[in-house]
């Protein structure tokens, strides 16, 4: 398999961990940090180039979204009209395809819609916990490309949010957000400093931490679970859960793979196991 493979890899150890806060204190390692994002080549420091219909149109929608500029092409224009149920909040600039491309890149597939916008501030762990249905917990996951398509399914799976390591993974990007397709507005993506900590304060709040990993002696049982909230965590592509990540989880299983493949892409895994969480019979 490629360096993207999740269930079965070698895990990497981790170093040992400073004695753990409280667990209410864990909250505060939440947060949005680092560098402010900076996509295309005259985005304002502090912005991000948002890029794709569905992206876009999810930004537009989206109250607590700070917006800057908005480029369409006529066609894209149109679309966005048919899409939208209320009328542009931003005054689009009418342009063409290739002033886009020129912005972006040509690698963006950006449809002919272009925002420039403020990322999201992430709410705290304590308000995303407000919301119904399980947290995902990214341990590593570095593509940004992996994080929007999980993304994508947390929104599909009624999922509360999405929680990331602070140091270890990619800013909001257009790369991402095109890749979530318009979930990154509806699914809070928090980001923690310390991924242990986070899972402590999980516990704390009554959720059932569960760390997916191909070589656990156990299947995940969406039945068997069917009484719990659960915190379900993702390793890193290419290396899996860290030492203390595992070590904190309160079980670690599997998915059941009848089949040749030993191991899915991590956004795939996550699906996966998101289904298997809604099951109940």
């Amino acid at each position: 398999m490629s360096g993207e493979r999740f269930q079965g890899e070698r895990r990497q150890a981790d170093r040992p961990a400073a004695r753990p806060p409280r667990p209410e204190a864990a909250s505060a390692d939440l947060g949005y940090h680092g560098a402010p994002p900076r996509t295309g080549s005259d985005a304002p420091r502090g912005t991000v180039w948002l890029y794709g219909q569905h992206a876009v149109a999810a930004a537009l929608a989206n109250p607590a979204r700070r917006l800057r500029r908005l480029l369409l092409t006529e066609e894209a224009e149109a679309a966005l009209a048919a899409r939208l149920a209320q009328p542009f909040p931003i005054q689009p600039e009418r342009t063409e395809r290739g002033r886009i491309d020129h912005l972006l890149g040509r690698d963006a597939v950006h449809q002919g819609a272009a925002l420039l916008a403020d990322p999201l501030a992430p709410p705290s762990l304590n308000a995303a916990l407000e919301r119904p249905g399980p947290v995902l917990v990214l341990d590593q996951v570095s593509d940004p490309r992996n994080i929007g398509a999980i993304l994508r399914s947390a929104a599909a799976f009624g999922a509360a949010c999405v929680i990331t390591q602070d140091r270890n993974a990619p800013e909001e990007t257009g790369t991402l957000a095109k890749a979530a397709s318009g979930a990154l507005e509806t699914v809070p993506l928090l980001r923690a400093v310390n991924i242990a900590r986070t899972l402590i304060a999980l516990k704390a709040a009554g959720l059932w931490v569960v760390g997916l990993d191909a070589d656990a002696s156990q299947a995940l049982s969406g039945p068997g679970m069917a009484d719990r909230r659960i915190a379900l965590v993702l390793g890193a592509e290419g290396e899996g859960m860290r030492r203390l990540t595992r070590d904190t989880c309160d079980v670690v299983a599997g998915l059941a793979m009848p089949g040749a493949m030993e191991s899915l892409n991590v956004s795939a895994a996550g699906a996966v196991a998101l289904y298997e969480l809604t099951r109940r019979a």
